[in-house]
């Protein structure tokens, strides 16, 4: 299979139409048309319908969609990849990690370890998923996470035996509310059955979720909770909880601006609270000079 039917696959999947994208790949209309049933032949399946105006694709041809731009996104990151080697930054390392954390951790940390100008921060996973990072390590999209971890295990685990990992640092979820004009939590926990709290969430596939709900389940009286809002990003949830629409559970530093203004309060005892560590991984292999080095001054420290 020709790597310029995957690109003329991808323009025509976007075009939506078999003029335009053969303009845009430079060719005629026939030659565009037969390198387009070449691939079709070439997978075994159909992949344009062309029956419908604009054109459409089939299921085989959305899940084709997807293998190419994956394709395309590891030949980009690849070329990125020899330029910097080429232009003698191989030696910085490539980390990944929550918005949170590259805002108001990985810069204080990094320069008081003294690795500041070796790493180079990969901003494509401010809001991944947990389940990203480990992906992008074994496809060598980036070289180390940076991620919130729970100190204790919860279900369902995660298969690390291709990482190895070291606590950098440690953080705390906070139960947080905007305050009342006497001061006082407008949302106070754990709230009443009749009258649950509403609750600005993290992502359901996200860690912290996992996390925070395993040890609201450990405590002696649950919380009644009513779940509006759901994200990724805790600087999201910082301005919703900011804003009075509910109650929310916010790490430490993300929310330490704000609880010292007074725009924020505790929304609950230290026994809502909940401890994290913040991890560091790396994929077992392959494994860069740079990154060699750097991770044995890390887990030295």
């Amino acid at each position: 299979m020709e790597t310029r039917w995957l690109e003329d696959f991808v323009v025509l999947a976007r075009t939506r139409h078999f003029s335009r994208a053969a303009e845009l790949s430079n060719v005629s209309q026939p030659t565009f048309s037969r390198r387009i049933k070449l691939l079709e032949e070439e997978i075994g399946a159909p992949l344009i319908n062309r029956q419908s105006l604009p054109l459409s694709l089939t299921p085989a041809g959305e899940e084709f969609l997807v293998l190419c731009e994956q394709i395309q996104e590891r030949l980009r990151l690849t070329r990125e990849r020899i330029r910097a080697i080429d232009a003698g930054a191989e030696r910085r390392v490539l980390l990944a990690a929550p918005h949170s954390l590259l805002v108001h951790f990985v810069d204080e940390w990094s320069r008081r370890h003294r690795v500041h100008d070796r790493l180079t921060p990969y901003l494509r996973a401010t809001s991944w998923l947990i389940r990203d990072y480990f992906d992008a390590l074994e496809r060598g999209e980036c070289e180390l996470a940076l991620c919130y971890w729970p100190t204790r295990r919860i279900e369902p685990p995660l298969d690390l035996d291709a990482f190895d990992s070291v606590v950098v640092g440690s953080e705390r979820l906070l139960p947080l509310s905007a305050p009342d004009p006497q001061g006082a939590p407008r949302f106070r926990l754990p709230g009443e059955r009749r009258r649950p709290l509403p609750h600005i969430a993290f992502h359901p596939r996200g860690l912290l979720d996992a996390t925070l709900r395993a040890h609201l389940g450990e405590q002696s009286q649950p919380p009644f909770l009513t779940t509006l809002s759901e994200s990724i990003q805790a600087v999201n949830i910082l301005e919703l909880v900011k804003g009075g629409y509910g109650l929310g559970w916010l790490p430490a530093r993300t929310a330490r601006a704000a609880l010292a203004s007074g725009e924020l309060v505790a929304a609950g005892q230290r026994d809502w609270e909940v401890p994290l560590e913040l991890r560091l991984f790396r994929a077992r292999r392959p494994r860069t000079e740079a990154l060699e080095a750097l991770w044995a001054e890390i887990s030295t420290r």
